[in-house]
């Protein structure tokens, strides 16, 4: 036991290193086989303790960013995602012991990883292994099979490779097929890329205003933001005026571009007007306004401004985040709003729930703020109702100096696969950028930079198969996990019954030399 241990820790910490800012994707194979091998033959009372520590050395390394937010909030957050890796361990211990068990183990490790992303509140889907994807035969996937489906060909890989170290001593025809079927469900995308079909195009700018200070606290200087955003629209429109650069057909402000209800500070409402009237194009603007129904609440929106017009459609992020933009339960005894940082948070976030795309100017955009991007939901069924491009607002100021920066825009980077539309990101101290539907970046502004991206991007109207399939293959491998469960219990119950014996095994005992028990 203590040398299983020792693996899964090792493979833990080597499946952070497949995320940014490390980014060596290769290394999820032998990590997901390392954790694997060390349950592999482990009843499931003692297979829960290796993948304990395997999820507590990925999670906390993975997400060690969270400690701009406070060392508290880190380990806290990071001790419930490890707690998932529990369920998966004895999952894991269950799908070893039975035939062409790489199959199951592998929905195991995506139907967890679906979980964690959901739940509790909104989940934490950061560090799922698809996200760690960019730039390999496996994102080439993605279009066909959508993000859940990118993670269980990564986990499926890893699990025949444990299967390779474990069992195959010598190969035979079965082997063989097994390993050719991966390689060309792995290889064949990159082989025929979805095809799409570009329906005209449009300019996009991209304004990144930056954060003036330390560049991590926005509230505290927010009207230096927002005058930073105006600024360089202003700027944007006179070099438009003198020929310098093409007149955008409209422009993206990041999230939080103005931290104020933008419709009761009249200074920066007039900031907003002047800079939209300016530019003469709209302004998809990162606001936060108050809610009309309920005053002790607020709404995160994109509002697109129109020059003469004022305000037109607005989106509302659907996944505000727990404890950061509102607090579950507020007032309760075990988590008073007055803890720590939480303070920070006297009103709650409301959720938004439509997926409508927003019209800007003549285009219908799906958009996305900050840490929607992770989210399977939300730009999948924007762009199955007509979304020709997408765009991401994002502020990340908090996490500037971190890795989680760099995790974020590969998401963006995935989903312009996964939805087959150009990406335009506006980050508000960085990175923005602006992204083919094959994931290449076009165009980037470092972090800490003021900058305005002008790029020409495509429009298309083609629905990938993963848009087609949405959220249901992540309903799938949740739906295998539940009935894979009540196999197990209602064959433990028969085998009791019928052996009176007070703790038989689940499955038959593999051979010892095939792992061995603890």
């Amino acid at each position: 036991m203590p040398l299983r241990c020792l693996l899964a820790v090792v493979g833990g910490l080597v499946l952070a290193a497949a995320f940014e800012p490390v980014g060596h994707s290769w290394v999820m194979p032998p990590a997901v086989a390392a954790l694997v091998i060390s349950v592999r033959g482990l009843r499931p009372r003692h297979a829960w303790l290796p993948s304990l520590l395997f999820g507590i050395a990925f999670i906390y390394a993975v997400m060690v960013w969270m400690r701009a937010v406070g060392t508290d909030a880190w380990l806290a957050m990071c001790a419930m995602e490890s707690a998932f890796f529990v369920p998966l361990g004895i999952g894991l211990s269950w799908s070893t012991r039975v035939r062409a068990w790489p199959v199951p183990a592998a929905l195991w490790w995506v139907g967890i990883e679906t979980l964690r992303s959901g739940f509790p509140f909104s989940g934490m889907p950061f560090g799922r292994l698809v996200f760690a994807t960019a730039d390999t035969p496996w994102a080439d996937a993605i279009p066909w099979i959508g993000m859940t489906g990118a993670s269980l060909l990564v986990a499926l890989t890893g699990t025949v490779l444990a299967w390779l170290l474990l069992e195959v001593r010598s190969p035979t025809r079965t082997t063989y097929a097994a390993l050719a079927g991966l390689a060309v469900v792995t290889l064949a995308p990159a082989l025929a890329p979805y095809p799409l079909e570009r329906t005209g195009s449009a300019t996009v700018a991209a304004v990144q205003g930056d954060v003036p200070g330390t560049g991590l606290n926005v509230p505290a200087v927010h009207r230096e933001v927002t005058a930073n955003h105006v600024r360089l629209t202003r700027d944007l429109a006179t070099e438009v005026a003198a020929g310098e650069r093409p007149r955008p057909d409209f422009v993206v402000w990041p999230e939080n571009s103005t931290a104020v209800d933008p419709f009761l500070d009249t200074a920066i409402n007039a900031g907003i007007v002047a800079a939209s009237d300016a530019i003469g194009v709209p302004i998809l603007v990162g606001g936060t306004n108050s809610n009309p129904l309920d005053d002790t609440q607020v709404l995160n929106q994109g509002i697109v401004y129109q020059p003469g017009l004022g305000s037109g459609d607005r989106y509302t992020k659907r996944n505000p985040v727990p404890y950061g933009e509102y607090i579950p339960f507020r007032g309760s005894s075990w988590m008073p709003s007055t803890y720590g940082r939480l303070t920070e948070v006297p009103r709650d976030m409301v959720r938004g729930t439509s997926l409508e795309p927003i019209r800007v100017g003549e285009h219908l955009v799906a958009d996305a703020i900050c840490f929607d991007v992770a989210y399977d939901d939300g730009l999948v069924g924007q762009v199955a109702r007509g979304a020709e491009l997408v765009t991401v607002q994002t502020s990340n100021a908090m996490f500037s100096r971190t890795g989680q920066v760099a995790q974020q825009f590969e998401i963006s980077r995935l989903r312009a696969l996964e939805t087959g539309r150009w990406v335009v990101v506006a980050a508000i101290n960085g990175v923005s950028g602006v992204v083919r539907p094959d994931g290449t970046v076009v165009a980037s502004a470092p972090a800490r930079t003021q900058e305005v991206l002008v790029e020409t991007v495509g429009l298309s109207t083609t629905t990938t198969p993963a848009v087609r399939l949405g959220v249901w293959p992540a309903r799938l491998a949740l739906l295998f996990l539940v009935l894979h469960t009540a196999a197990v219990v209602v064959t433990y119950r028969r085998r009791r019954s019928g052996s009176g014996n007070d703790d038989p095994p689940l499955h038959p005992v593999e051979p010892l030399e095939r792992g061995g028990p603890a």
